[in-house]
């Protein structure tokens, strides 16, 4: 394991039981003060404690203190989604020119890998117990959801004295597509702590892909500019929320609110995405990608029947993602940045969330 930090101890507990099958937990501290903890079910995070600007530690991630509520709903949690993360329209794409059918989990649509996803898998975990690394890993089979090309898969995630990264890895047997995406749900002031609208939030990006009322990608790329979509300049996540157009009304009941792809700014090996700053707390998250684009949601589809942590109801707006990716929809546009896997190939997605405080940029 690389980049261990001295007195870093990671602890493992059974968090349930699925079909036989013991289901752990891993709780990562480390000298630094942050401690994380994931469980091999959807390879996920289910909670992360940071600082806020006088040194109070809260949990920043939505989820469930047990593994029942993680398998009856399909928040999708803290999970790690695929094979392919967001949604394709009727679950059908060409391939070399073979018609696909996807498992289509969403009304007649595909959605984060289908009802058997990445996310309802039992992982294996491999980890030094005495480091900040955990990587768990898994295989999908061809023919798994519809999908060609048999895959292995890697999901790493390493924690530091301030910093999150996370690796998502794979490659294949056969011509295939993937898309993994990280689907944890934040809120700066801590999980239990209300909406997340007054998070001030600025993004890498000066277009995005606009949705129907099924939330599937239309094919254009829009400027942000005079548009709520607009967060060059940075603003708060409430600010233009009720300018949005009706977004996933053939879907939901109700809802609204952000659930949209950023095209993202850059070329390099990884690229600036979003800073975000909680001011009520000083916590501020930055991440950083080597994926073209992040679908941001805004956790408008919650609602207080969902019971989380310590009993917190999660009403409407009470989190927020950051799914970097491949544009949703990419195997149907071709002006799109290809999903396309090949076997000569080897998938690697990768995010750094940095966190700091208020209190320390301004000594800075």
């Amino acid at each position: 394991m690389h980049n261990r930090e001295e007195n870093d101890v990671i602890d493992k507990k059974v968090f349930g039981e699925l079909g036989g099958v013991p289901v752990h937990a891993y709780t990562v501290t480390t000298k630094g003060g942050l401690t994380a903890t994931f469980i091999d079910f959807g390879a996920r995070l289910v909670s992360l404690n940071v600082p806020d600007r006088h040194g109070a530690m809260a949990d920043i991630v939505l989820g469930f203190d047990d593994l029942e509520s993680y398998l009856t709903t399909d928040t999708f949690f803290g999970a790690t989604c695929g094979r392919y993360g967001n949604r394709i329209a009727q679950g059908r794409f060409l391939l070399d020119g073979r018609d696909v059918q996807l498992d289509c989990n969403e009304g007649q649509n595909h959605l984060h890998g289908g009802h058997e996803g990445f996310d309802r898998k039992v992982w294996s975990a491999a980890y030094d117990p005495d480091g900040n690394r955990i990587e768990f890993s898994t295989t999908s089979l061809a023919g798994e959801m519809g999908f060609p090309g048999a895959l292995t898969i890697t999901s790493t995630y390493e924690l530091g004295e301030s910093q999150l990264r996370i690796t998502m890895e794979s490659d294949t047997d056969a011509p295939t597509i993937i898309n993994m995406v990280h689907h944890s749900y934040f809120n700066l002031a801590g999980h239990d702590s209300g909406d997340v609208l007054a998070h001030e939030v600025t993004f890498a990006s000066d277009f995005y892909t606009p949705v129907d009322d099924e939330l599937l990608a239309t094919g254009e790329i829009l400027t942000v500019a005079d548009t709520p979509f607009d967060f060059r300049a940075g603003q708060t996540i409430g600010s233009r929320i009720a300018e949005l157009p009706s977004v996933g009304d053939a879907i939901f009941s109700e809802g609204g609110g952000y659930d949209h792809n950023w095209c993202l700014r850059g070329s390099g090996a990884i690229n600036d995405c979003v800073s975000i700053h909680d001011t009520a707390s000083g916590r501020i998250l930055r991440l950083r990608t080597t994926e073209p684009g992040v679908q941001f949601y805004t956790g408008g589809y919650l609602s207080d029947a969902v019971i989380g942590k310590g009993g917190a109801r999660y009403r409407k707006y009470a989190g927020f993602t950051l799914e970097t990716q491949k544009y949703p929809g990419s195997p149907n546009f071709s002006h799109f940045p290809s999903t396309r896997l090949e076997p000569s190939e080897r998938y690697r997605h990768e995010m750094i969330f940095d966190f700091a405080t208020d209190a320390a940029q301004a000594t800075e």
